[in-house]
């Protein structure tokens, strides 16, 4: 028996297992990145990383980074660091703000990005055979809506 077995209404129980699944879900989706980008010298995490640097309007810093990225800004700041060893970022000064520098792709990090969507675009393609867009866009909206959920609790 349980320690602790609260009770849960009809949703709370579906959300419960889907959240499970999401977990499950983003373990494997990380491996299979990995897997995916190993050649290029990249990881999923990286290679996160480097699209929150692409998909930004401006250069940023890594703690505008993380908040993007619902991540950790010190887990994001140690990829960043590791990043810029291997010459695939660079840190600019920043104008507003003297010791939060702004993170920059270099040539050889847009090169990386690069082919690292060269392999997921055929990957992604084979990966969503069989669904539907439908499904697809539903999944997005129920996702998008816990993401709001979960970000006004953590305002009030």
């Amino acid at each position: 028996m349980p320690i602790c077995d609260p009770e849960r209404s009809e949703a709370g129980a579906a959300l419960t297992a889907l959240i499970l699944d999401l977990f499950r879900l983003s373990n494997r989706m990380l491996a299979a990145g990995d897997r995916l980008v190993a050649g290029l010298g990249l990881t999923s995490a990286r290679w996160q990383v480097l699209g929150s640097i692409v998909a930004a309007e401006r250069p940023q810093p890594v703690a505008w980074l993380a908040r993007d990225m619902g991540a950790n800004r010190q887990n994001v700041q140690r990829i960043v660091n590791d990043l810029a060893a291997e010459g695939l970022v660079a840190f600019q000064a920043n104008p507003h703000h003297r010791r939060a520098q702004l993170v920059v792709l270099t040539a050889r990090g847009r090169d990386a990005f690069e082919a690292a969507m060269r392999l997921q675009a055929p990957w992604i393609n084979r990966l969503s055979e069989g669904l539907s867009v439908q499904d697809i866009g539903t999944t997005h909206a129920v996702v998008t809506a816990l993401e709001r959920k979960l970000d006004s609790d953590t305002k009030d």
